[in-house]
């Protein structure tokens, strides 16, 4: 599938398009992050450590760095509709699989339902940003693309915040299969919006050689290491914010749901945001987004290590969440522009592969350090990891 220049394709289509993908997204991130906010509930369920049930979240990511590329792939040499149809069934028959493993207490066959739901996420994220990014004029990519991504953190604002509400009036393996089904709403929206064509595509393979060019590429790989940067502390935050809350200053594993819920939500803000900011602040430059963003971020997590009110952690998650998804959000457009349109979507899945893998190491490693350490120096070494995006973030290159 190779993207071509936008041809005017009507602001229906072009909406319908970006409604359906969105909605996609934002189910499959929903059901992927939904165990997160119950953990302990499975734990008990399941009879499982904190490590094993965890795995639940990170399987996910896991899928993702392997499969991403793949996925790109294939998205550039084939029909986009049918590889979405595709998705959609994969991500409801997981969200059905993984009720009833959960229900039967099969850990391993709930284990390998989250496989198929993160293949299923993968599809949909690297189709979308590369997508809808080819259906607008180029002045509009970054905003369209940056609107798209915040798909993510609504997802993880709806699954973080609706998955113990769900556990308290059904039961929590509930959470599988209903925002799987949310899906089916997506795509019958974006079959809608493309049945005459899907807009910016055409079927057109890319060659070997810009294949080649792509992966050698030193300002595509300095780019995908500022979205693993990136990805590491929205996950890292994201994953156990809610047991910092609950263990650090006794709230209902309900309340610091909803606190947690505000860390994706306000990114979903700054994620829509990100194209503007670039064109109208910075004069359409990208790096300095980029810089700003781990700037402001850095200070901003460390000082989770230090805060004792609950007020001042809140500031701190409204901070930190726009600013890591700010730069979030530009990425995915920011990599398009240093490619030739043919390996556009490989781009975007490179990205996402390299990024994801960020999004399965660190809540990991953060979990070895909060075991020997605590969360206090959890924090720190997430401070450092920001420090090092700001370093990175002055050496990457501005798109022609």
């Amino acid at each position: 599938m190779t993207n071509r220049p936008h041809t005017g394709s009507s602001r229906r289509e072009t909406l319908g398009l970006l409604t359906g993908l969105f909605i996609l997204s934002t189910a499959a991130a929903a059901y992927e992050i939904a165990p997160a906010s119950v953990l302990p509930v499975i734990q008990r369920s399941l009879g499982l450590t904190a490590g094993t049930a965890g795995w639940l979240v990170s399987v996910m990511y896991a899928t993702a760095v392997v499969t991403s590329v793949p996925a790109g792939i294939v998205l550039d040499r084939f029909s986009v509709r049918r590889v979405i149809v595709f998705g959609t069934v994969a991500l409801v028959g997981a969200g059905a699989w993984g009720w009833y493993a959960a229900t039967a207490g099969a850990y391993l066959w709930l284990l390998a339902s989250r496989v198929l739901g993160g293949i299923a996420y993968v599809i949909f994220w690297n189709a979308g940003a590369n997508v809808v990014g080819s259906a607008v004029a180029p002045h509009y990519r970054a905003t369209a693309v940056g609107v798209f991504t915040a798909s993510a953190p609504v997802g993880f604002a709806l699954g973080q915040f609706g998955s113990p509400l769900v556990a308290n009036v059904a039961s929590w393996p509930a959470i599988l299969p209903l925002y799987a089904a949310l899906g089916v709403v997506g795509v019958a929206i974006f079959l809608l919006a493309t049945r005459r064509h899907v807009p910016g595509v055409d079927a057109t393979a890319p060659d070997w050689t810009a294949l080649r060019e792509l992966f050698t590429s030193q300002a595509v790989w300095i780019v995908c290491v500022l979205c693993f940067l990136a990805y590491s502390l929205y996950l890292f935050v994201n994953t156990w914010l809610p047991s910092y809350l609950v263990d650090g200053f006794g709230i209902s594993l309900a309340a610091s749901g909803l606190l947690t819920a505000l860390f994706p939500a306000i990114g979903a803000i700054g994620r829509s945001s990100s194209g503007v900011v670039s064109n109208r602040v910075f004069g359409g430059r990208r790096r300095p987004v980029v810089v700003t963003s781990f700037v402001v971020a850095t200070p901003a997590v460390v000082a989770f290590a230090f805060v004792s009110r609950l007020g001042l952690v809140g500031g701190a998650v409204v901070v930190v969440g726009f600013a890591i998804q700010l730069v979030t959000g530009l990425l995915f457009s920011y990599v398009t522009e240093l490619v030739p349109p043919a390996v556009g979507a490989t781009a975007v899945s490179l990205l996402t592969s390299v990024g994801l893998f960020g999004a399965f190491v660190a809540p990991i490693a953060a979990g070895t350090i909060i075991d020997r350490a605590g969360y206090g120096p959890a924090f720190l070494v997430a401070g450092g990891v920001a420090f090092v995006g700001v370093l990175l973030a002055l050496r990457a290159p501005e798109p022609n």
